[in-house]
């Protein structure tokens, strides 16, 4: 099994188990954080969402990057190795087309440390469509799903604003 750490759409525990991703494959372990400085961003554009897509990119700033961890099966991550039923993590992430494989050294709400993979934008583009209310929607369904902290949530929403301005009034309530 490997350990993989989602701060986007896959936070949702029915997004990354839905019958367009793993299937019901993905084990819920616990909620984390980042242990360097990260910051979410909407860098990258997803061909399949139309919108801009959420990544997570190193900062100065002292601040961290909340997410969910989940069991993958090995087999599922790479393109290669998953079934022709089930699409692997790899394809999911567009990874080598929009994300990479990146180690991220997270910490537990329990104090614990160790490695996750996650994925982080290739080429993040300095300029890219908006993002959407529906993607935003499953990203904060997400995190309050796994009782992430409601002032990181916040974070979030702010980010979101500064992205997709014309998205602010409609988050508020999220």
């Amino acid at each position: 099994m490997a350990i993989v750490f989602q701060y986007g759409s896959n936070c949702l525990e029915s997004e990354i188990n839905s019958d367009k991703r793993l299937k019901g494959r993905a084990s819920f372990i616990d909620i984390a954080e980042s242990i360097e400085h990260y910051k979410l961003n909407f860098n990258v554009y997803s061909q399949n969402r139309k919108c801009a897509a959420a990544d997570i990119v190193r900062t100065d700033e002292n601040k961290t990057v909340w997410g969910v961890l989940y069991n993958i099966p090995d087999q599922l991550l790479s393109r290669e190795t998953a079934s022709t039923n089930t699409k692997s993590f790899d394809a999911i992430e567009g990874e080598d087309k929009n994300y990479r494989r990146h180690w991220l050294l997270i910490r537990r709400p329990n104090g614990e440390i160790s490695t996750a993979l996650t994925y982080v934008a290739i080429r993040p583009k300095k300029r890219v469509k908006r993002t959407s209310l529906e993607y935003v929607k499953l990203i904060i369904e997400g995190l309050r799903e796994h009782n992430i902290p409601d002032d990181y949530i916040d974070e979030v929403k702010d980010v979101v604003k500064t992205h997709s301005p014309r998205l602010a009034k409609k988050i508020i309530n999220l």
